[in-house]
């Protein structure tokens, strides 16, 4: 339950002076006879009229604070809300070089990001994802999908060398396009994961984000490597050997391409940073959320109206009646 008009409750308050004025009147008019002995009245018990004599009084505070809630307006509120939510399509292109077997991040980048890539699927129930991977070629892992099981468990199963060495980001984004193009969504966005420089495929990165420019797609650039060298498996005539190599990420073409696009480039240098920044993604690319809200109210006045009408009618009769006083 509430009130229309909440502040009138504050009228209460005056019952306490109402109170204090009955306690008042009552001990200066109450009548006194001086007597010698009132031995003659030891063992005469008091009339129920004595100990109900406040009655009437206490029956019409409970009337004006009955006039009081009905001035307040009590109403009862029913509500309830229906929405609509419209998830987002979502590409994660993410490269596979062997190059993501340096351990900068931990136990290397290519786990890394694949172990923060399955919290952010985990955390968007509602969007249709889909995964690309990329080296020196390209080709889907994933199609779009609300099927998260499924895809964690192909995202699981990525790893470097499935596919010819290299690095052809132009080639990874553009089949990221594809996947998006004839997306019915309202918002489709492709997230590229790389730790190089664009040196394999037929299409230039700027060209593929052209293309996504056109089809209204935001892109995300990831760049994966601490500054300087990495530790690295490197082959050498001794077997496998880790080693420190240079770290070699094209910043200037990922933030050309995030700029085209209208998304945003970042540069992840360890596991903390890298989860960072898928939450930062995550807190950009909300649900598109419709609510409307009905409301109805209903009135609750007309009983403690009624009640303090009959309060004040008894209170009236009670004066008049069996505790009528004679002045």
């Amino acid at each position: 339950m509430e009130f229309a008009n909440p502040r009138y409750l504050f009228l209460l308050l005056l019952l306490i002076p109402l109170i204090g004025w009955y306690i008042f009147k009552l001990r200066k008019v109450q009548a006194t006879i001086k007597m010698s002995s009132t031995a003659a009245f030891r063992g005469i018990r008091s009339s129920w009229k004595v100990h109900l004599r406040h009655l009437p009084f206490v029956v019409r505070l409970v009337a004006i604070a009955l006039v009081i809630i009905v001035i307040a307006r009590p109403q009862a509120s029913n509500s309830w809300e229906t929405s609509q939510s419209e998830g987002i399509d979502i590409v994660m292109a993410l490269d596979v070089s062997g190059s993501m077997l340096a351990q900068d991040l931990k136990p290397n980048r290519v786990e890394a990001a694949k172990k923060v890539a399955a919290e952010f699927i985990s955390d968007r129930e509602q969007d249709k994802i889909g995964l690309v991977i990329f080296a020196g070629e390209s080709f889907t892992q994933a199609p779009l999908t609300t099927d998260h099981g499924v895809l964690l468990n192909l995202l699981h199963e990525i790893r470097p060398g499935m596919i010819e060495d290299g690095t052809a980001i132009g080639l990874g984004l553009a089949n990221a396009v594809n996947r998006l193009k004839d997306s019915q969504s309202k918002s489709k966005v492709v997230i590229l994961l790389t730790d190089g420089s664009n040196n394999r495929g037929q299409i230039a990165p700027i060209t593929a984000a052209e293309l996504a420019q056109s089809y209204g797609i935001r892109v995300y650039t990831i760049g994966v490597g601490t500054q300087g060298t990495a530790p690295a498996p490197v082959m050498t005539p001794f077997g496998e050997r880790i080693q420190n190599v240079p770290v070699d990420i094209d910043e200037k073409t990922l933030t050309e391409i995030a700029s085209v696009t209208g998304g945003e480039y970042f540069r992840a240098v360890d596991n903390q940073s890298l989860k960072n920044i898928y939450t930062q993604i995550d807190e950009m690319e909300k649900y598109l959320i419709s609510v409307n809200k009905v409301t109805r109210k209903q009135e609750l006045y007309l009983p403690y109206a009624l009640m303090a009408i009959a309060l004040l009618l008894g209170e009236l009769v009670l004066r008049r009646t069996i505790f009528r006083s004679i002045p």
